[in-house]
């Protein structure tokens, strides 16, 4: 009998085999989510009828879902890099009171109502809650890379350092009201069936989407999430990539506190204690790794309309929304064991 007919004959098979299963997993544990959401879409759809599934549903879910994902984007940034921000919150609420009263000093009021500089006013507020953000998010990855203390600790500690500032300027009251032609003309505004905040938010999506997956500050941010000794090695510049990501994450944290500001003409400096959970649990529903290295702006954008769809769907059939939050938990500790899985899986082949 010859050597080669002493080798197994499973071998070939279980050398094309593995790779196969191994897609087929990858295929899974990649777009339950995104099919998930499809499932959730036509049990309402079917439930709720043509109510739940008509353009200005949907366009009511994506206004009102605004400002969650431009959190969820900048988390999803940081999260891929291998950070945690709990403070996006209370830097929103901090940004809108800094912004909400420059655009009202600015605005020029007149005794009957009108504004002389509503748009210079307007610009300036934007600008003003976008900067006070981004200042906030600079803190925080400067107190991250140069006193290495974990992200967790760090925003942990501004959270109550924002939201107590925010407190002390405001006296514990909301700023406002904002101008009414606010709201009107921009808030509320609508251009082919959806807000400007909606378009605003639309296109910051596609290119966070675009920057992540096509540009070398994506791959940086991958490879800092992934192994942050291993890129420092290749050259990158990990602190000054964290660094950049904390940035970005509090300025959008400042443009969302400006889109609530025009939005509801004031602030709502007690409304946004749950908007880091929100944000973080939109992330690792759409698929990114709570250890950093993995991660896409359309798996996050899936996160967030899931709850949106859950949160309407159960109204719209009448059912207590509170079965949301039980929903969105099992959602999440399933996306959690499909990343324990996928990392073991990883880690064994």
């Amino acid at each position: 009998m010859t050597q080669t007919s002493l080798q197994k004959p499973t071998e070939p098979d279980a050398e094309v085999s593995g790779p196969g299963r191994r897609k087929a997993i990858d295929i899974i544990t990649g777009n339950w989510v995104f099919l998930a959401l499809i499932v959730l879409v036509v049990v309402f759809t079917f439930a709720a009828g043509t109510t739940f599934f008509s353009f200005s549903n949907l366009a009511g879910m994506l206004n009102n879902n605004a400002g969650l994902f431009l959190l969820a984007i900048g988390a999803a940034y940081l999260i891929i890099g291998g950070q945690l921000d709990l403070s996006i919150g209370s830097v929103l609420v901090f940004s809108s009171v800094i912004g909400g009263k420059v655009l009202l000093a600015v605005s020029g009021a007149t005794p009957d109502g009108k504004y002389d500089n509503i748009v210079l006013a307007t610009i300036l507020g934007f600008l003003a809650c976008m900067v006070t953000g981004a200042a906030w998010g600079l803190l925080n990855g400067v107190l991250v890379t140069r006193l290495k203390i974990p992200s967790f600790i760090v925003t942990l500690g501004t959270l109550g350092i924002a939201l107590g500032l925010a407190q002390v300027i405001t006296k514990g009251r909301d700023v406002g009201p904002a101008p009414r032609v606010l709201q009107s003309e921009f808030a509320t505004k609508e251009i082919l069936g959806l807000t400007i905040p909606v378009w605003i938010t639309a296109l910051i999506v596609i290119v966070a989407g675009l920057v992540l997956s096509t540009t070398r500050f994506g791959r940086y941010t991958y490879a800092v999430g992934s192994n942050p000794e291993g890129a420092r090695r290749t050259g990158i510049k990990v602190n000054q990539q964290i660094i950049i990501l904390f940035t970005m994450m509090g300025a959008l944290a400042g443009l969302a506190g400006a889109l609530q500001f025009t939005r509801f003409t004031s602030t709502s400096i007690s409304g946004h204690a749950t908007d880091n959970l929100l944000a973080i649990s939109a992330v690792i529903i759409g698929g990114a790794s709570l250890f950093g290295g993995r991660g896409t702006i359309f798996g996050t954008a899936v996160g967030v309309m899931i709850p949106a769809v859950l949160n309407n769907g159960l109204i719209l059939i009448e059912v207590q929304p509170f079965w949301q939050t039980v929903a969105i938990g099992t959602i999440l500790i399933i996306a959690v064991t499909f990343d324990q899985f996928n990392r073991s899986r990883l880690l064994k082949s």
